[in-house]
Formats: C-alpha cells, structure tokens, sequence
C-alpha cells in the first residue's frame, strides 16, 4: 500500500506531462494546417462562383450580399460583364438533408434561369442522396434544373407534384436539394430588388 502511494505522485505527473505534450502538439498542428485549409477552402469557393456563373469581369467575392431565407443565410456573389449584372452565384445551406448539413452553389443568369450548381457541401447516402451532383444535371426526363427558371418552373420533386424528378431512392436528399435552389433564387430575386430600388433612389 505505501509503494503505491508512493508511486502514485509519480504516475500523476507523468500523465500531466503527456496530457500537456498531447495538447501543445495538437494546437502546433491546428496552427500549421489552420491556414492551407482555410486558403484551399478560399480557393474551392471562387471556382465554384466562377463554375456557375456567366463569364465576368468584377470582383463577386468583393461585391457579396448577405440575406436571411426563412431563418437560413444566403449569400449572393453578383457577376458583372462591363458594369451590367449577368448573373449571381448564391451559397446556401439547407439541415434538412438525410445526413445533416447540404451546402450548395448556385448559379443564375440575369433572368434567374439556373445555368449551373456545385455541391460544396453533403454526408449523404453513398449512391444514392450523393448522386446531387451529377443527378439534377441529367437531362434523363425531367431531372435537370439546368436553363429552367424557378420563377416558371416549379422546384419541388414530381413525388409531390413538382416538375423535377428526385433521386431514386433519395427522396429526402432531392427535397433538400430543391429547398436550396429555391431559396437562393429567392435571395437572388431579393438582390435584384435591392439594386433596382437603388437605382431608382439616384
């Protein structure tokens, strides 16, 4: 009993020592690898903005326009060609999905009509809620929401009388994926507004 009440000191230290050692090594990683993340993060999302987009010639990121959708943020990256708005690319996030988080980019041509989209973000379902990327660029049927306009078009899956057909098999995923699309044209139309009451304030 008194050899271990002895070495028990001992044992204490050497734990706090290797707790100590564990947690400045982890914070010496977080602050080596903090940087390259945010930067290659920085990086994925101007080519998102740049994928989705018509061809421009500002600065979206240095224009950016932040609204709230129904308690969801919206952030609108305007795309200028020779000073007129050709378009927006809009990020958006949705906890609706089957796994979680969905975080989408969505880009509109000056009228609104979708031109293209990138998956930032999802934990979805292997093969089936994954297949958003690729599945709502098909033009199998009625899946695609490319060059259709939210405003003509209605975005809900055709399960519940909308005019896009859902993943099989992912019916949560498509309805996720649907309630972004439509809310980031709602936060487009919304910078629109914006601008064009502007406008007519000068």
């Amino acid at each position: 009993m008194k050899k271990l009440t002895s070495t028990l000191p001992n044992m204490l230290i050497s734990l706090g020592t290797v707790t100590i050692l564990a947690g400045a090594l982890l914070g010496w990683m977080y602050t080596l690898t903090k940087e390259p993340i945010a930067r290659q993060m920085q990086e994925q999302q101007e080519k998102a903005i740049s994928d989705v987009t018509p061809a421009f010639d500002n600065n979206p990121e240095a224009e950016k326009w932040t609204t709230e959708i129904k308690g969801s943020t919206f952030t609108v990256y305007p795309a200028r060609k020779n000073g007129i708005l050709v378009g927006a690319a809009v990020k958006g996030s949705t906890m609706e999905g089957f796994a979680g988080e969905i975080t989408l980019m969505c880009g509109f041509t000056a009228d609104g009509t979708v031109k293209d989209y990138r998956v930032l973000q999802q934990a979805e379902t292997p093969g089936l809620g994954t297949k958003m990327e690729t599945w709502f660029r098909d033009p199998t049927a009625a899946r695609s929401v490319l060059e259709k306009n939210p405003a003509t078009t209605d975005f809900h899956v055709s399960k519940d009388g909308g005019a896009i057909d859902g993943i099989t098999a992912a019916t949560i995923s498509s309805r996720a994926f649907l309630k972004v699309m439509r809310r980031a044209f709602d936060a487009y139309k919304e910078y629109q507004n914006k601008i064009d009451t502007q406008k007519e304030a000068k």
